[in-house]
């Protein structure tokens, strides 16, 4: 294990989870992850490895066939996963934000159905909030649900899916005004509603498109797409809950333990870049030595650690606190956006460090380059991020005058 980002007060049975993850990482994960990349080539070995492990059941209760491990566990893992490969983990976080909004509130028969398949990674997840016009604007969203006897018809298009070609089972939000007359707050006429389809593209199930993978910068390998329903019917007993009028307050409870990943994610990548750069450093010779001899660059490594260590341990915290049962969309508010802004800042680092050859494809600092902004958008951007921080903060320290 490395010296920085240690996290203490870590049972056994979570350090044995940890090392088995960083050893499958480090044999299975790294070798091979830039030449997936570069090829956009989804990782189908590497997922079947993580099924062996169980990480796609490692947050579902025992009682339906997963691990039943704590957010703290599961974001220690997915800040593994990231280290070796950012796609990778964000295969296995949209999975899990499914079977979260599952465990916490789906009907029994939903729980029953879905969730022991999901522990074997039988059934794979993807969630699906954000629309074509709509950016971080949720109250915008206009794809729409209708009650006809006992199905829904659901239309509209829905943007950003990762996980869109691989997955099997999608929640999607949408409106449904069944129940909530002309005049109701936007966010309480949202629904969740569980539509299961094929993988693949093209039609999946009858009035279901997913057209095909989005050529993205960075963030390769994993599918990212649109969404097409054009008279979807899904049966009534597919509305997460059972109940419409919740998928807002359904999705937010998703986003929140997201965010506590993306920060993970973030940390991974930014403890990647670190170790890449102080390696670099210390082979690279110019005048005469070792250019980790120069102050110079010992500065820039010494802030590069200190940011690496100052985000594990606000992830850390704010997983801490989700997993206590207490409120933590202030600390993962906080975890998410120092972790992703600092990630970006280690990457460009060890990037310099590299100069020239850092913006050669045969170095893997290069890859990490085209990977770190997009954690900076997923899952709520800075900006968004920090008017969840200062709404809260208001909150706590209300001036009574």
């Amino acid at each position: 294990m490395t010296r920085l980002a240690q996290t203490a007060g870590l049972n056994d049975i979570q350090r044995e989870i940890l090392s088995t993850v960083r050893d499958f990482v480090d044999k299975e994960i790294i070798p091979v992850a830039t030449q997936l990349e570069h090829r956009d080539e989804y990782p189908t070995e590497i997922v079947e490895g993580l099924k062996e492990l169980g990480l796609f059941g490692l947050m579902i209760p025992e009682e339906y066939g997963g691990l039943g491990e704590s957010l703290l566990t599961y974001a220690l893992c997915v800040e593994e996963i990231a280290r070796g490969w950012m796609s990778v983990s964000g295969i296995i976080n949209t999975h899990f934000i499914v079977a979260y909004m599952l465990k916490q509130h789906g009907t029994q028969e939903q729980k029953d159905t879905f969730l022991p398949r999901m522990a074997l990674g039988e059934v794979r997840g993807a969630f699906s909030m954000s629309e074509p016009a709509l950016g971080s604007d949720v109250s915008a969203i206009s794809s729409k649900g209708v009650k006809d006897g006992d199905e829904y018809v659901l239309n509209g298009q829905k943007m950003w899916l990762t996980n869109g070609g691989t997955s099997t089972l999608v929640a999607v939000l949408a409106r449904s005004d069944e129940g909530h007359p002309e005049g109701t707050a936007p966010h309480k006429s949202m629904t969740t509603f569980l539509v299961e389809k094929e993988p693949g593209f093209g039609e999946v199930r009858p009035g279901l498109t997913i057209p095909g993978k989005i050529d993205k910068m960075g963030y390769k390998g994993v599918d990212t797409t649109e969404l097409i329903m054009d008279d979807l019917r899904i049966p009534a007993n597919r509305v997460l809950s059972g109940a419409t009028g919740r998928g807002f307050y359904q999705m937010m409870d998703g986003v929140e333990v997201g965010r506590v990943n993306v920060a993970a994610r973030g940390c991974g990548v930014a403890q990647r870049a670190f170790e890449l750069g102080v390696s670099y450093a210390q082979q690279r010779h110019t005048f005469g030595k070792p250019i980790a001899q120069h102050q110079a660059i010992q500065f820039k490594l010494a802030e590069m650690a200190t940011k690496v260590e100052a985000a594990h341990a606000m992830m850390v915290n704010a997983a801490r606190k989700k997993d206590s049962g207490e409120r933590n969309d202030l600390e993962a508010g906080m975890a998410k956006y120092l972790a992703s802004e600092y990630c970006k800042e280690v990457v460009e680092d060890a990037f310099r460090i590299h100069g020239g050859y850092g913006f050669s494809k045969e170095y893997e600092i290069e890859r990490l380059y085209r990977e770190a902004p997009m954690l900076l958008i997923g899952e709520g951007t800075a900006e968004i991020q920090k008017m969840i921080i200062g709404r809260r903060l208001l909150e706590e320290y209300r001036f009574q005058g």
